[in-house]
């Protein structure tokens, strides 16, 4: 962790800790703005990517300016509005788990999309997000990239065109610092200036001094998150081919995980006998996705435990 993650200043930021931390990121945000070709203005870090969701729904949403999302995406976009007391409507993705731009096409609600969506791991372009941008120009369109580095397409370029879109991000999935609860967003300096507002009077000094740390040194590494990435991808592919081998309908995912139904046993009782072997998928029981498991990828040795517990289970199914 301190070789890969951990910036070469960290034993003196840790020093520091009697000190409050930077107010607005310090370092970290001016080299995310380098590493992405924009200016610390359009850049805002937060205490994870949930904070700036958060702050996203406090700052631009109310009453009289609801929101829309997927009925099937992040499960923490309606609890953010219902907190907020906002209202809030759920657009169904298509019966294959996609979603259809034309939906989110001049609808004059702040949206919220994730890009590539959990837990399905579907993405959709670029131009498709633009359309949703030019078309609600009087409404914020926050477009959550999570998983982005995992196949997905960026809409970061759109920034400089649609002062109503943000792009919001996390070190916790690619740069693998779940632990170190940093996140940020691109944006016109106008909506970065909002939410910054909202965190000097909330909770200012939103990032410890060692995350921080660790967050610089992840970003100035790029040549692990790079090598991360392309062995995730790698054990993803290898595992959706090997699901669907033993009858699994797989989504083709463009996330660090894989959504699949079952063929042979109900998902809720493959997901059980996983957990009785020590093992954790994720099962979701809502009506539309009751059949479904999300898959976390790990490594190529995890995944190929996985598959061999999974055989078993089966195995041992047919034999009944």
């Amino acid at each position: 962790l301190v070789e890969i993650a951990y910036h070469d200043n960290a034993e003196e930021e840790l020093k520091a800790s009697n000190l409050y931390p930077p107010l607005d990121g310090g370092a970290l945000r001016e080299k995310i703005a380098e590493s992405y070709g924009v200016t610390p203005s359009e850049v805002i870090v937060t205490n994870g990517s949930d904070e700036v969701l958060n702050f996203i729904f406090k700052a631009f949403c109310s009453k009289t300016r609801p929101a829309a999302f997927a009925d099937i995406t992040y499960g923490f976009y309606s609890v953010f509005a219902e907190i907020n007391g906002v209202p809030y409507v759920e657009i169904p993705l298509k019966d294959d788990f996609s979603l259809d731009p034309a939906d989110y096409i001049g609808i004059s609600k702040n949206i919220f999309i994730a890009n590539p969506n959990a837990p399905t791991g579907r993405a959709i372009g670029r131009d498709e997000i633009e359309k949703i941008a030019a078309s609600n120009p009087d409404n914020v369109v926050a477009i959550d990239e999570a998983y982005v580095d995992f196949g997905g397409e960026t809409a970061l370029p759109l920034i400089k065109k649609y002062k109503n879109l943000i792009v919001v991000r996390t070190f916790s999935k690619s740069r693998a610092l779940a632990g170190a609860r940093v996140g940020y967003a691109f944006a016109d300096p106008e909506l970065i200036s909002d939410l910054y507002r909202i965190i000097y009077s909330t909770n200012p000094y939103n990032i410890s001094r060692a995350d921080l740390a660790m967050a610089l040194g992840a970003i100035e590494d790029s040549a692990y998150t790079e090598r991360l990435c392309k062995d995730i991808i790698a054990a993803r592919d290898h595992t959706q081919k090997a699901l669907g081998e033993l009858g699994f309908t797989v989504i083709e995912s463009s996330a660090n995980f894989i959504f699949a139904r079952p063929g042979k046993i109900e998902a809720r009782e493959l997901y059980l006998k996983l957990k009785d072997a020590g093992i954790l998928i994720r099962y979701f029981d809502k009506p539309r996705i009751k059949d479904w498991l999300r898959i976390t990828v790990g490594s190529l040795e995890q995944m190929q435990q996985l598959m061999l517990a999974i055989k078993n289970i089966l195995l041992t199914e047919e034999a009944r």
